[in-house]
């Protein structure tokens, strides 16, 4: 049974959420600060968090911080606001994607849905470039390609077709299972983080941006 780890100090949204996953067929563990939920993440090993922003002891982008040496467990950030500050920081923290509050418990499972899903596309090999969704690992030229999750996703997308161009909205719907919205950046910082880690490797342009269209891997098969 796929296990949520709920980091919220709200305990009584956390009881809410915790009885509407499960009636989703989820097994769901709550912690109330950010210590104790940074803590439990690395001792129990969940299979997604959701993470609250404003929180005691540690708040949630100081939890991701420590969280993402240790672990790329899928991470979804609540934010009160939804400032695009918080929703930036979270992302370049690496955090797999956002969602608002308020928001509604079904819009909560079709993203963790989506989050989930892909996690699990079919193996690929494109060049020296590989991808093995069973383990969340990837490597480029044979060395291992530190990737967060909402990374993994997207690079998949790419993978689908190489050579081809496609368009930032495309791969939000694909990758997180959303609209991309007026002004959101969630797409390009993934995929600076991407570009970073494989120029780390070689430097090689992979990822091409073809500007008003969207991106293009330039990996040959």
């Amino acid at each position: 049974m796929t296990q949520i780890h709920i980091i919220d100090d709200d305990q009584a949204l956390c009881e809410l959420l915790q009885e509407y996953l499960e009636q989703n067929g989820y097994e769901v563990m709550c912690s109330h600060n950010g210590q104790a939920g940074l803590d439990s993440t690395l001792t129990h090993k969940p299979d997604l968090v959701l993470l609250d922003v404003m929180m005691p002891e540690l708040n949630g982008f100081e939890v991701l911080r420590q969280l993402r040496p240790k672990t790329q467990v899928p991470v979804l950030m609540l934010t009160a606001r939804g400032d695009e500050i918080d929703r930036v920081l979270g992302l370049e923290l690496g955090a797999d994607d956002y969602v608002a509050k308020p928001f509604s418990h079904r819009e909560l499972v079709a993203r963790i849905q989506a989050i989930l899903r892909r996690l699990n596309p079919p193996e690929q090999n494109v060049g020296p470039l590989v991808l093995k969704p069973e383990r969340l690992e990837a490597s480029f030229y044979d060395q291992p390609l530190e990737l967060t999750a909402a990374e993994f996703r997207v690079l998949a997308i790419l993978y689908e077709t190489p050579g081809e161009i496609v368009d930032k909205d495309s791969i939000c719907q694909q990758a997180f299972g959303r609209r991309l919205q007026q002004y959101d950046r969630h797409i390009d910082i993934h995929i600076s983080h991407i570009r970073k880690k494989m120029a780390d490797i070689n430097a090689t342009e992979t990822i091409k941006t073809v500007r008003g269209s969207g991106y293009q891997l330039l990996v040959n098969p």
